[in-house]
C-alpha cells in the first residue's frame, strides 16, 4: 500500500499565505500524488475561503490523475478534489448570508484535497444539525448529482426508478431520494452484499448482474417496464437498459464507468418513444451550480437533520493515507462515499 508522508497541518492565522494540498504531480495512479505545500487561494468578489475539514473521493478524481478529465477551466487543474466539508475561514467582498465559522459543506470545480479550497458563496450549504464533518463530506457531489437526475427525469410517486451501480455515492442517494419521493426502484450490482446493503436503504428489487439478464428481471419486477433509469455505467449494458424501459420512459446518463461506446438499436427509441438525456454537473456554469444547490437545500436539507436521509459513508481514511484511499475506491471495494478526513 501506498501513503503520502509527512502531512502536517500549521494554521496560525485567518488569513493563510500557504498551505499544504495534494498534488498530481505527472499522469498515472494514486502513487502520482504528493503533499506540496502551495500558496492558499484567496476568496474574490462573492466568494468565501473555506478551511477543508474532510472530502469524498470521486472517480472523476482518479480519471483526472490520470490526465483523461482535466478540471474546468479556472479551477485547479494539479489539485484533485469535487466537493468538501468544512468551516468558513475568510468572506471575499459582496458576500452576504454566509459568516466566518459556519460549518459548511459544497462542491466545487476542483481543489478540496487541501487546507484550503475557494468556493462561490452561492455554492455553499450548511451542514445539517448533527451530522460530522465526515459524513457532511458525503452529500454533496453524490446527493446533488442524485437530485438534480431525478428532477430531470420527473420521477413521481409510484413510478419504477432503475438505477445501475446501485452501492455507489450517487447509487446510494439516488434510492433514498426516490424513497422519499414515493417511487420504487430496481438497482443492479455485481456484488450480492452491496445489493443487501442498498436494501436496507430502500431499494425494492435487486439484481445481480452476474446471475440475472436485466431485461427479464426488470419487466418481472414491474410489468411493463421502468417508467424512469438512473444509469451510471453506460457502456455495453446501455442497449439491455433501453430494452428494459417502459414505453414512453425517461433515461438519463449520468456515469460512463463502463465506456463511452454502445452498439444501439435505434428502432428501440422509435418503437418505445424513449426520452434520453445525459448530463454532467462539474463543467455546468457558477448560475446553474447556483439555483441547483439552492433547489436541493429548500427540498432535501431538513430530511438529513430528520434522518430521512442519510450520508452513506463507507470508510473514512487520514489524509496521510490518499493514496491507499484511492487504491481503495479503484477496487470497487467501497459501497457508498470514501471520506478522507484533514486534520
Amino acid at each position: 500500500m501506498l501513503e503520502v508522508p509527512c502531512w502536517k497541518l500549521d494554521v496560525q492565522s485567518r488569513f493563510p499565505n500557504n498551505m499544504q494540498a495534494i498534488v498530481i504531480t505527472r499522469p498515472g495512479g494514486p502513487e502520482v500524488l504528493e503533499v506540496r505545500d502551495v500558496p492558499a487561494p484567496e476568496p474574490g468578489p462573492d466568494q468565501v475561503l473555506v478551511r477543508v475539514r474532510a472530502f469524498s473521493l470521486n472517480r472523476a478524481d482518479l480519471m483526472q490523475c490520470r490526465g483523461l478529465y482535466p478540471a474546468p477551466p479556472g479551477w485547479p487543474q494539479d489539485i484533485p478534489g469535487l466537493e468538501y466539508a468544512g468551516e468558513v475561514e475568510s468572506l471575499g467582498p459582496g458576500v452576504r448570508g454566509v459568516s466566518v465559522g459556519d460549518r459548511v459543506m459544497g462542491i466545487v470545480g476542483g481543489g478540496s484535497y487541501a487546507e484550503y479550497a475557494v468556493t462561490p458563496a452561492a455554492h455553499v450549504m450548511p451542514i445539517p444539525a448533527g451530522l460530522s464533518f465526515e459524513d457532511a463530506a458525503a452529500i454533496p457531489e453524490a446527493f446533488l448529482t442524485a437530485y438534480d437526475a431525478i428532477k430531470r427525469i420527473a420521477l413521481s410517486s409510484g413510478e419504477w426508478v432503475l438505477v445501475h451501480a446501485v452501492g455507489s455515492g450517487v447509487g446510494t442517494a439516488v434510492v433514498q431520494l426516490a424513497t422519499m419521493r414515493g417511487a420504487r426502484s430496481i438497482g443492479t450490482s455485481r456484488t450480492p452484499w452491496k445489493l443487501k446493503r442498498a436494501l436496507e436503504l430502500g431499494l425494492d428489487v435487486s439484481v445481480d448482474s452476474t446471475k440475472e439478464e436485466l431485461v427479464p428481471a426488470v419487466r418481472r419486477a414491474t410489468g411493463q417496464g421502468a417508467q424512469t433509469a438512473v444509469d451510471l455505467i453506460g457502456g455495453a449494458l446501455f442497449p439491455q437498459t433501453l430494452d428494459a424501459m417502459a414505453r414512453c420512459g425517461r433515461l438519463i446518463l449520468v456515469g460512463l464507468t463502463a465506456g463511452r461506446r454502445a452498439d444501439l438499436d435505434l428502432g428501440v427509441l422509435l418503437g418505445k418513444r424513449l426520452h434520453v438525456e445525459g448530463t454532467v454537473l462539474r463543467s455546468r456554469s457558477d448560475e446553474e451550480k447556483a439555483k441547483l444547490t439552492r433547489a436541493f437545500v429548500d427540498a432535501n436539507l431538513a430530511a438529513f437533520a430528520d434522518g430521512i436521509l442519510t450520508p452513506v459513508v463507507d470508510r473514512v481514511f487520514e489524509i496521510t493515507e490518499v493514496c491507499t484511499a484511492h487504491e481503495y475506491l479503484e477496487s470497487n471495494a467501497n459501497f457508498g462515499n470514501v471520506v478522507v478526513r484533514v486534520g
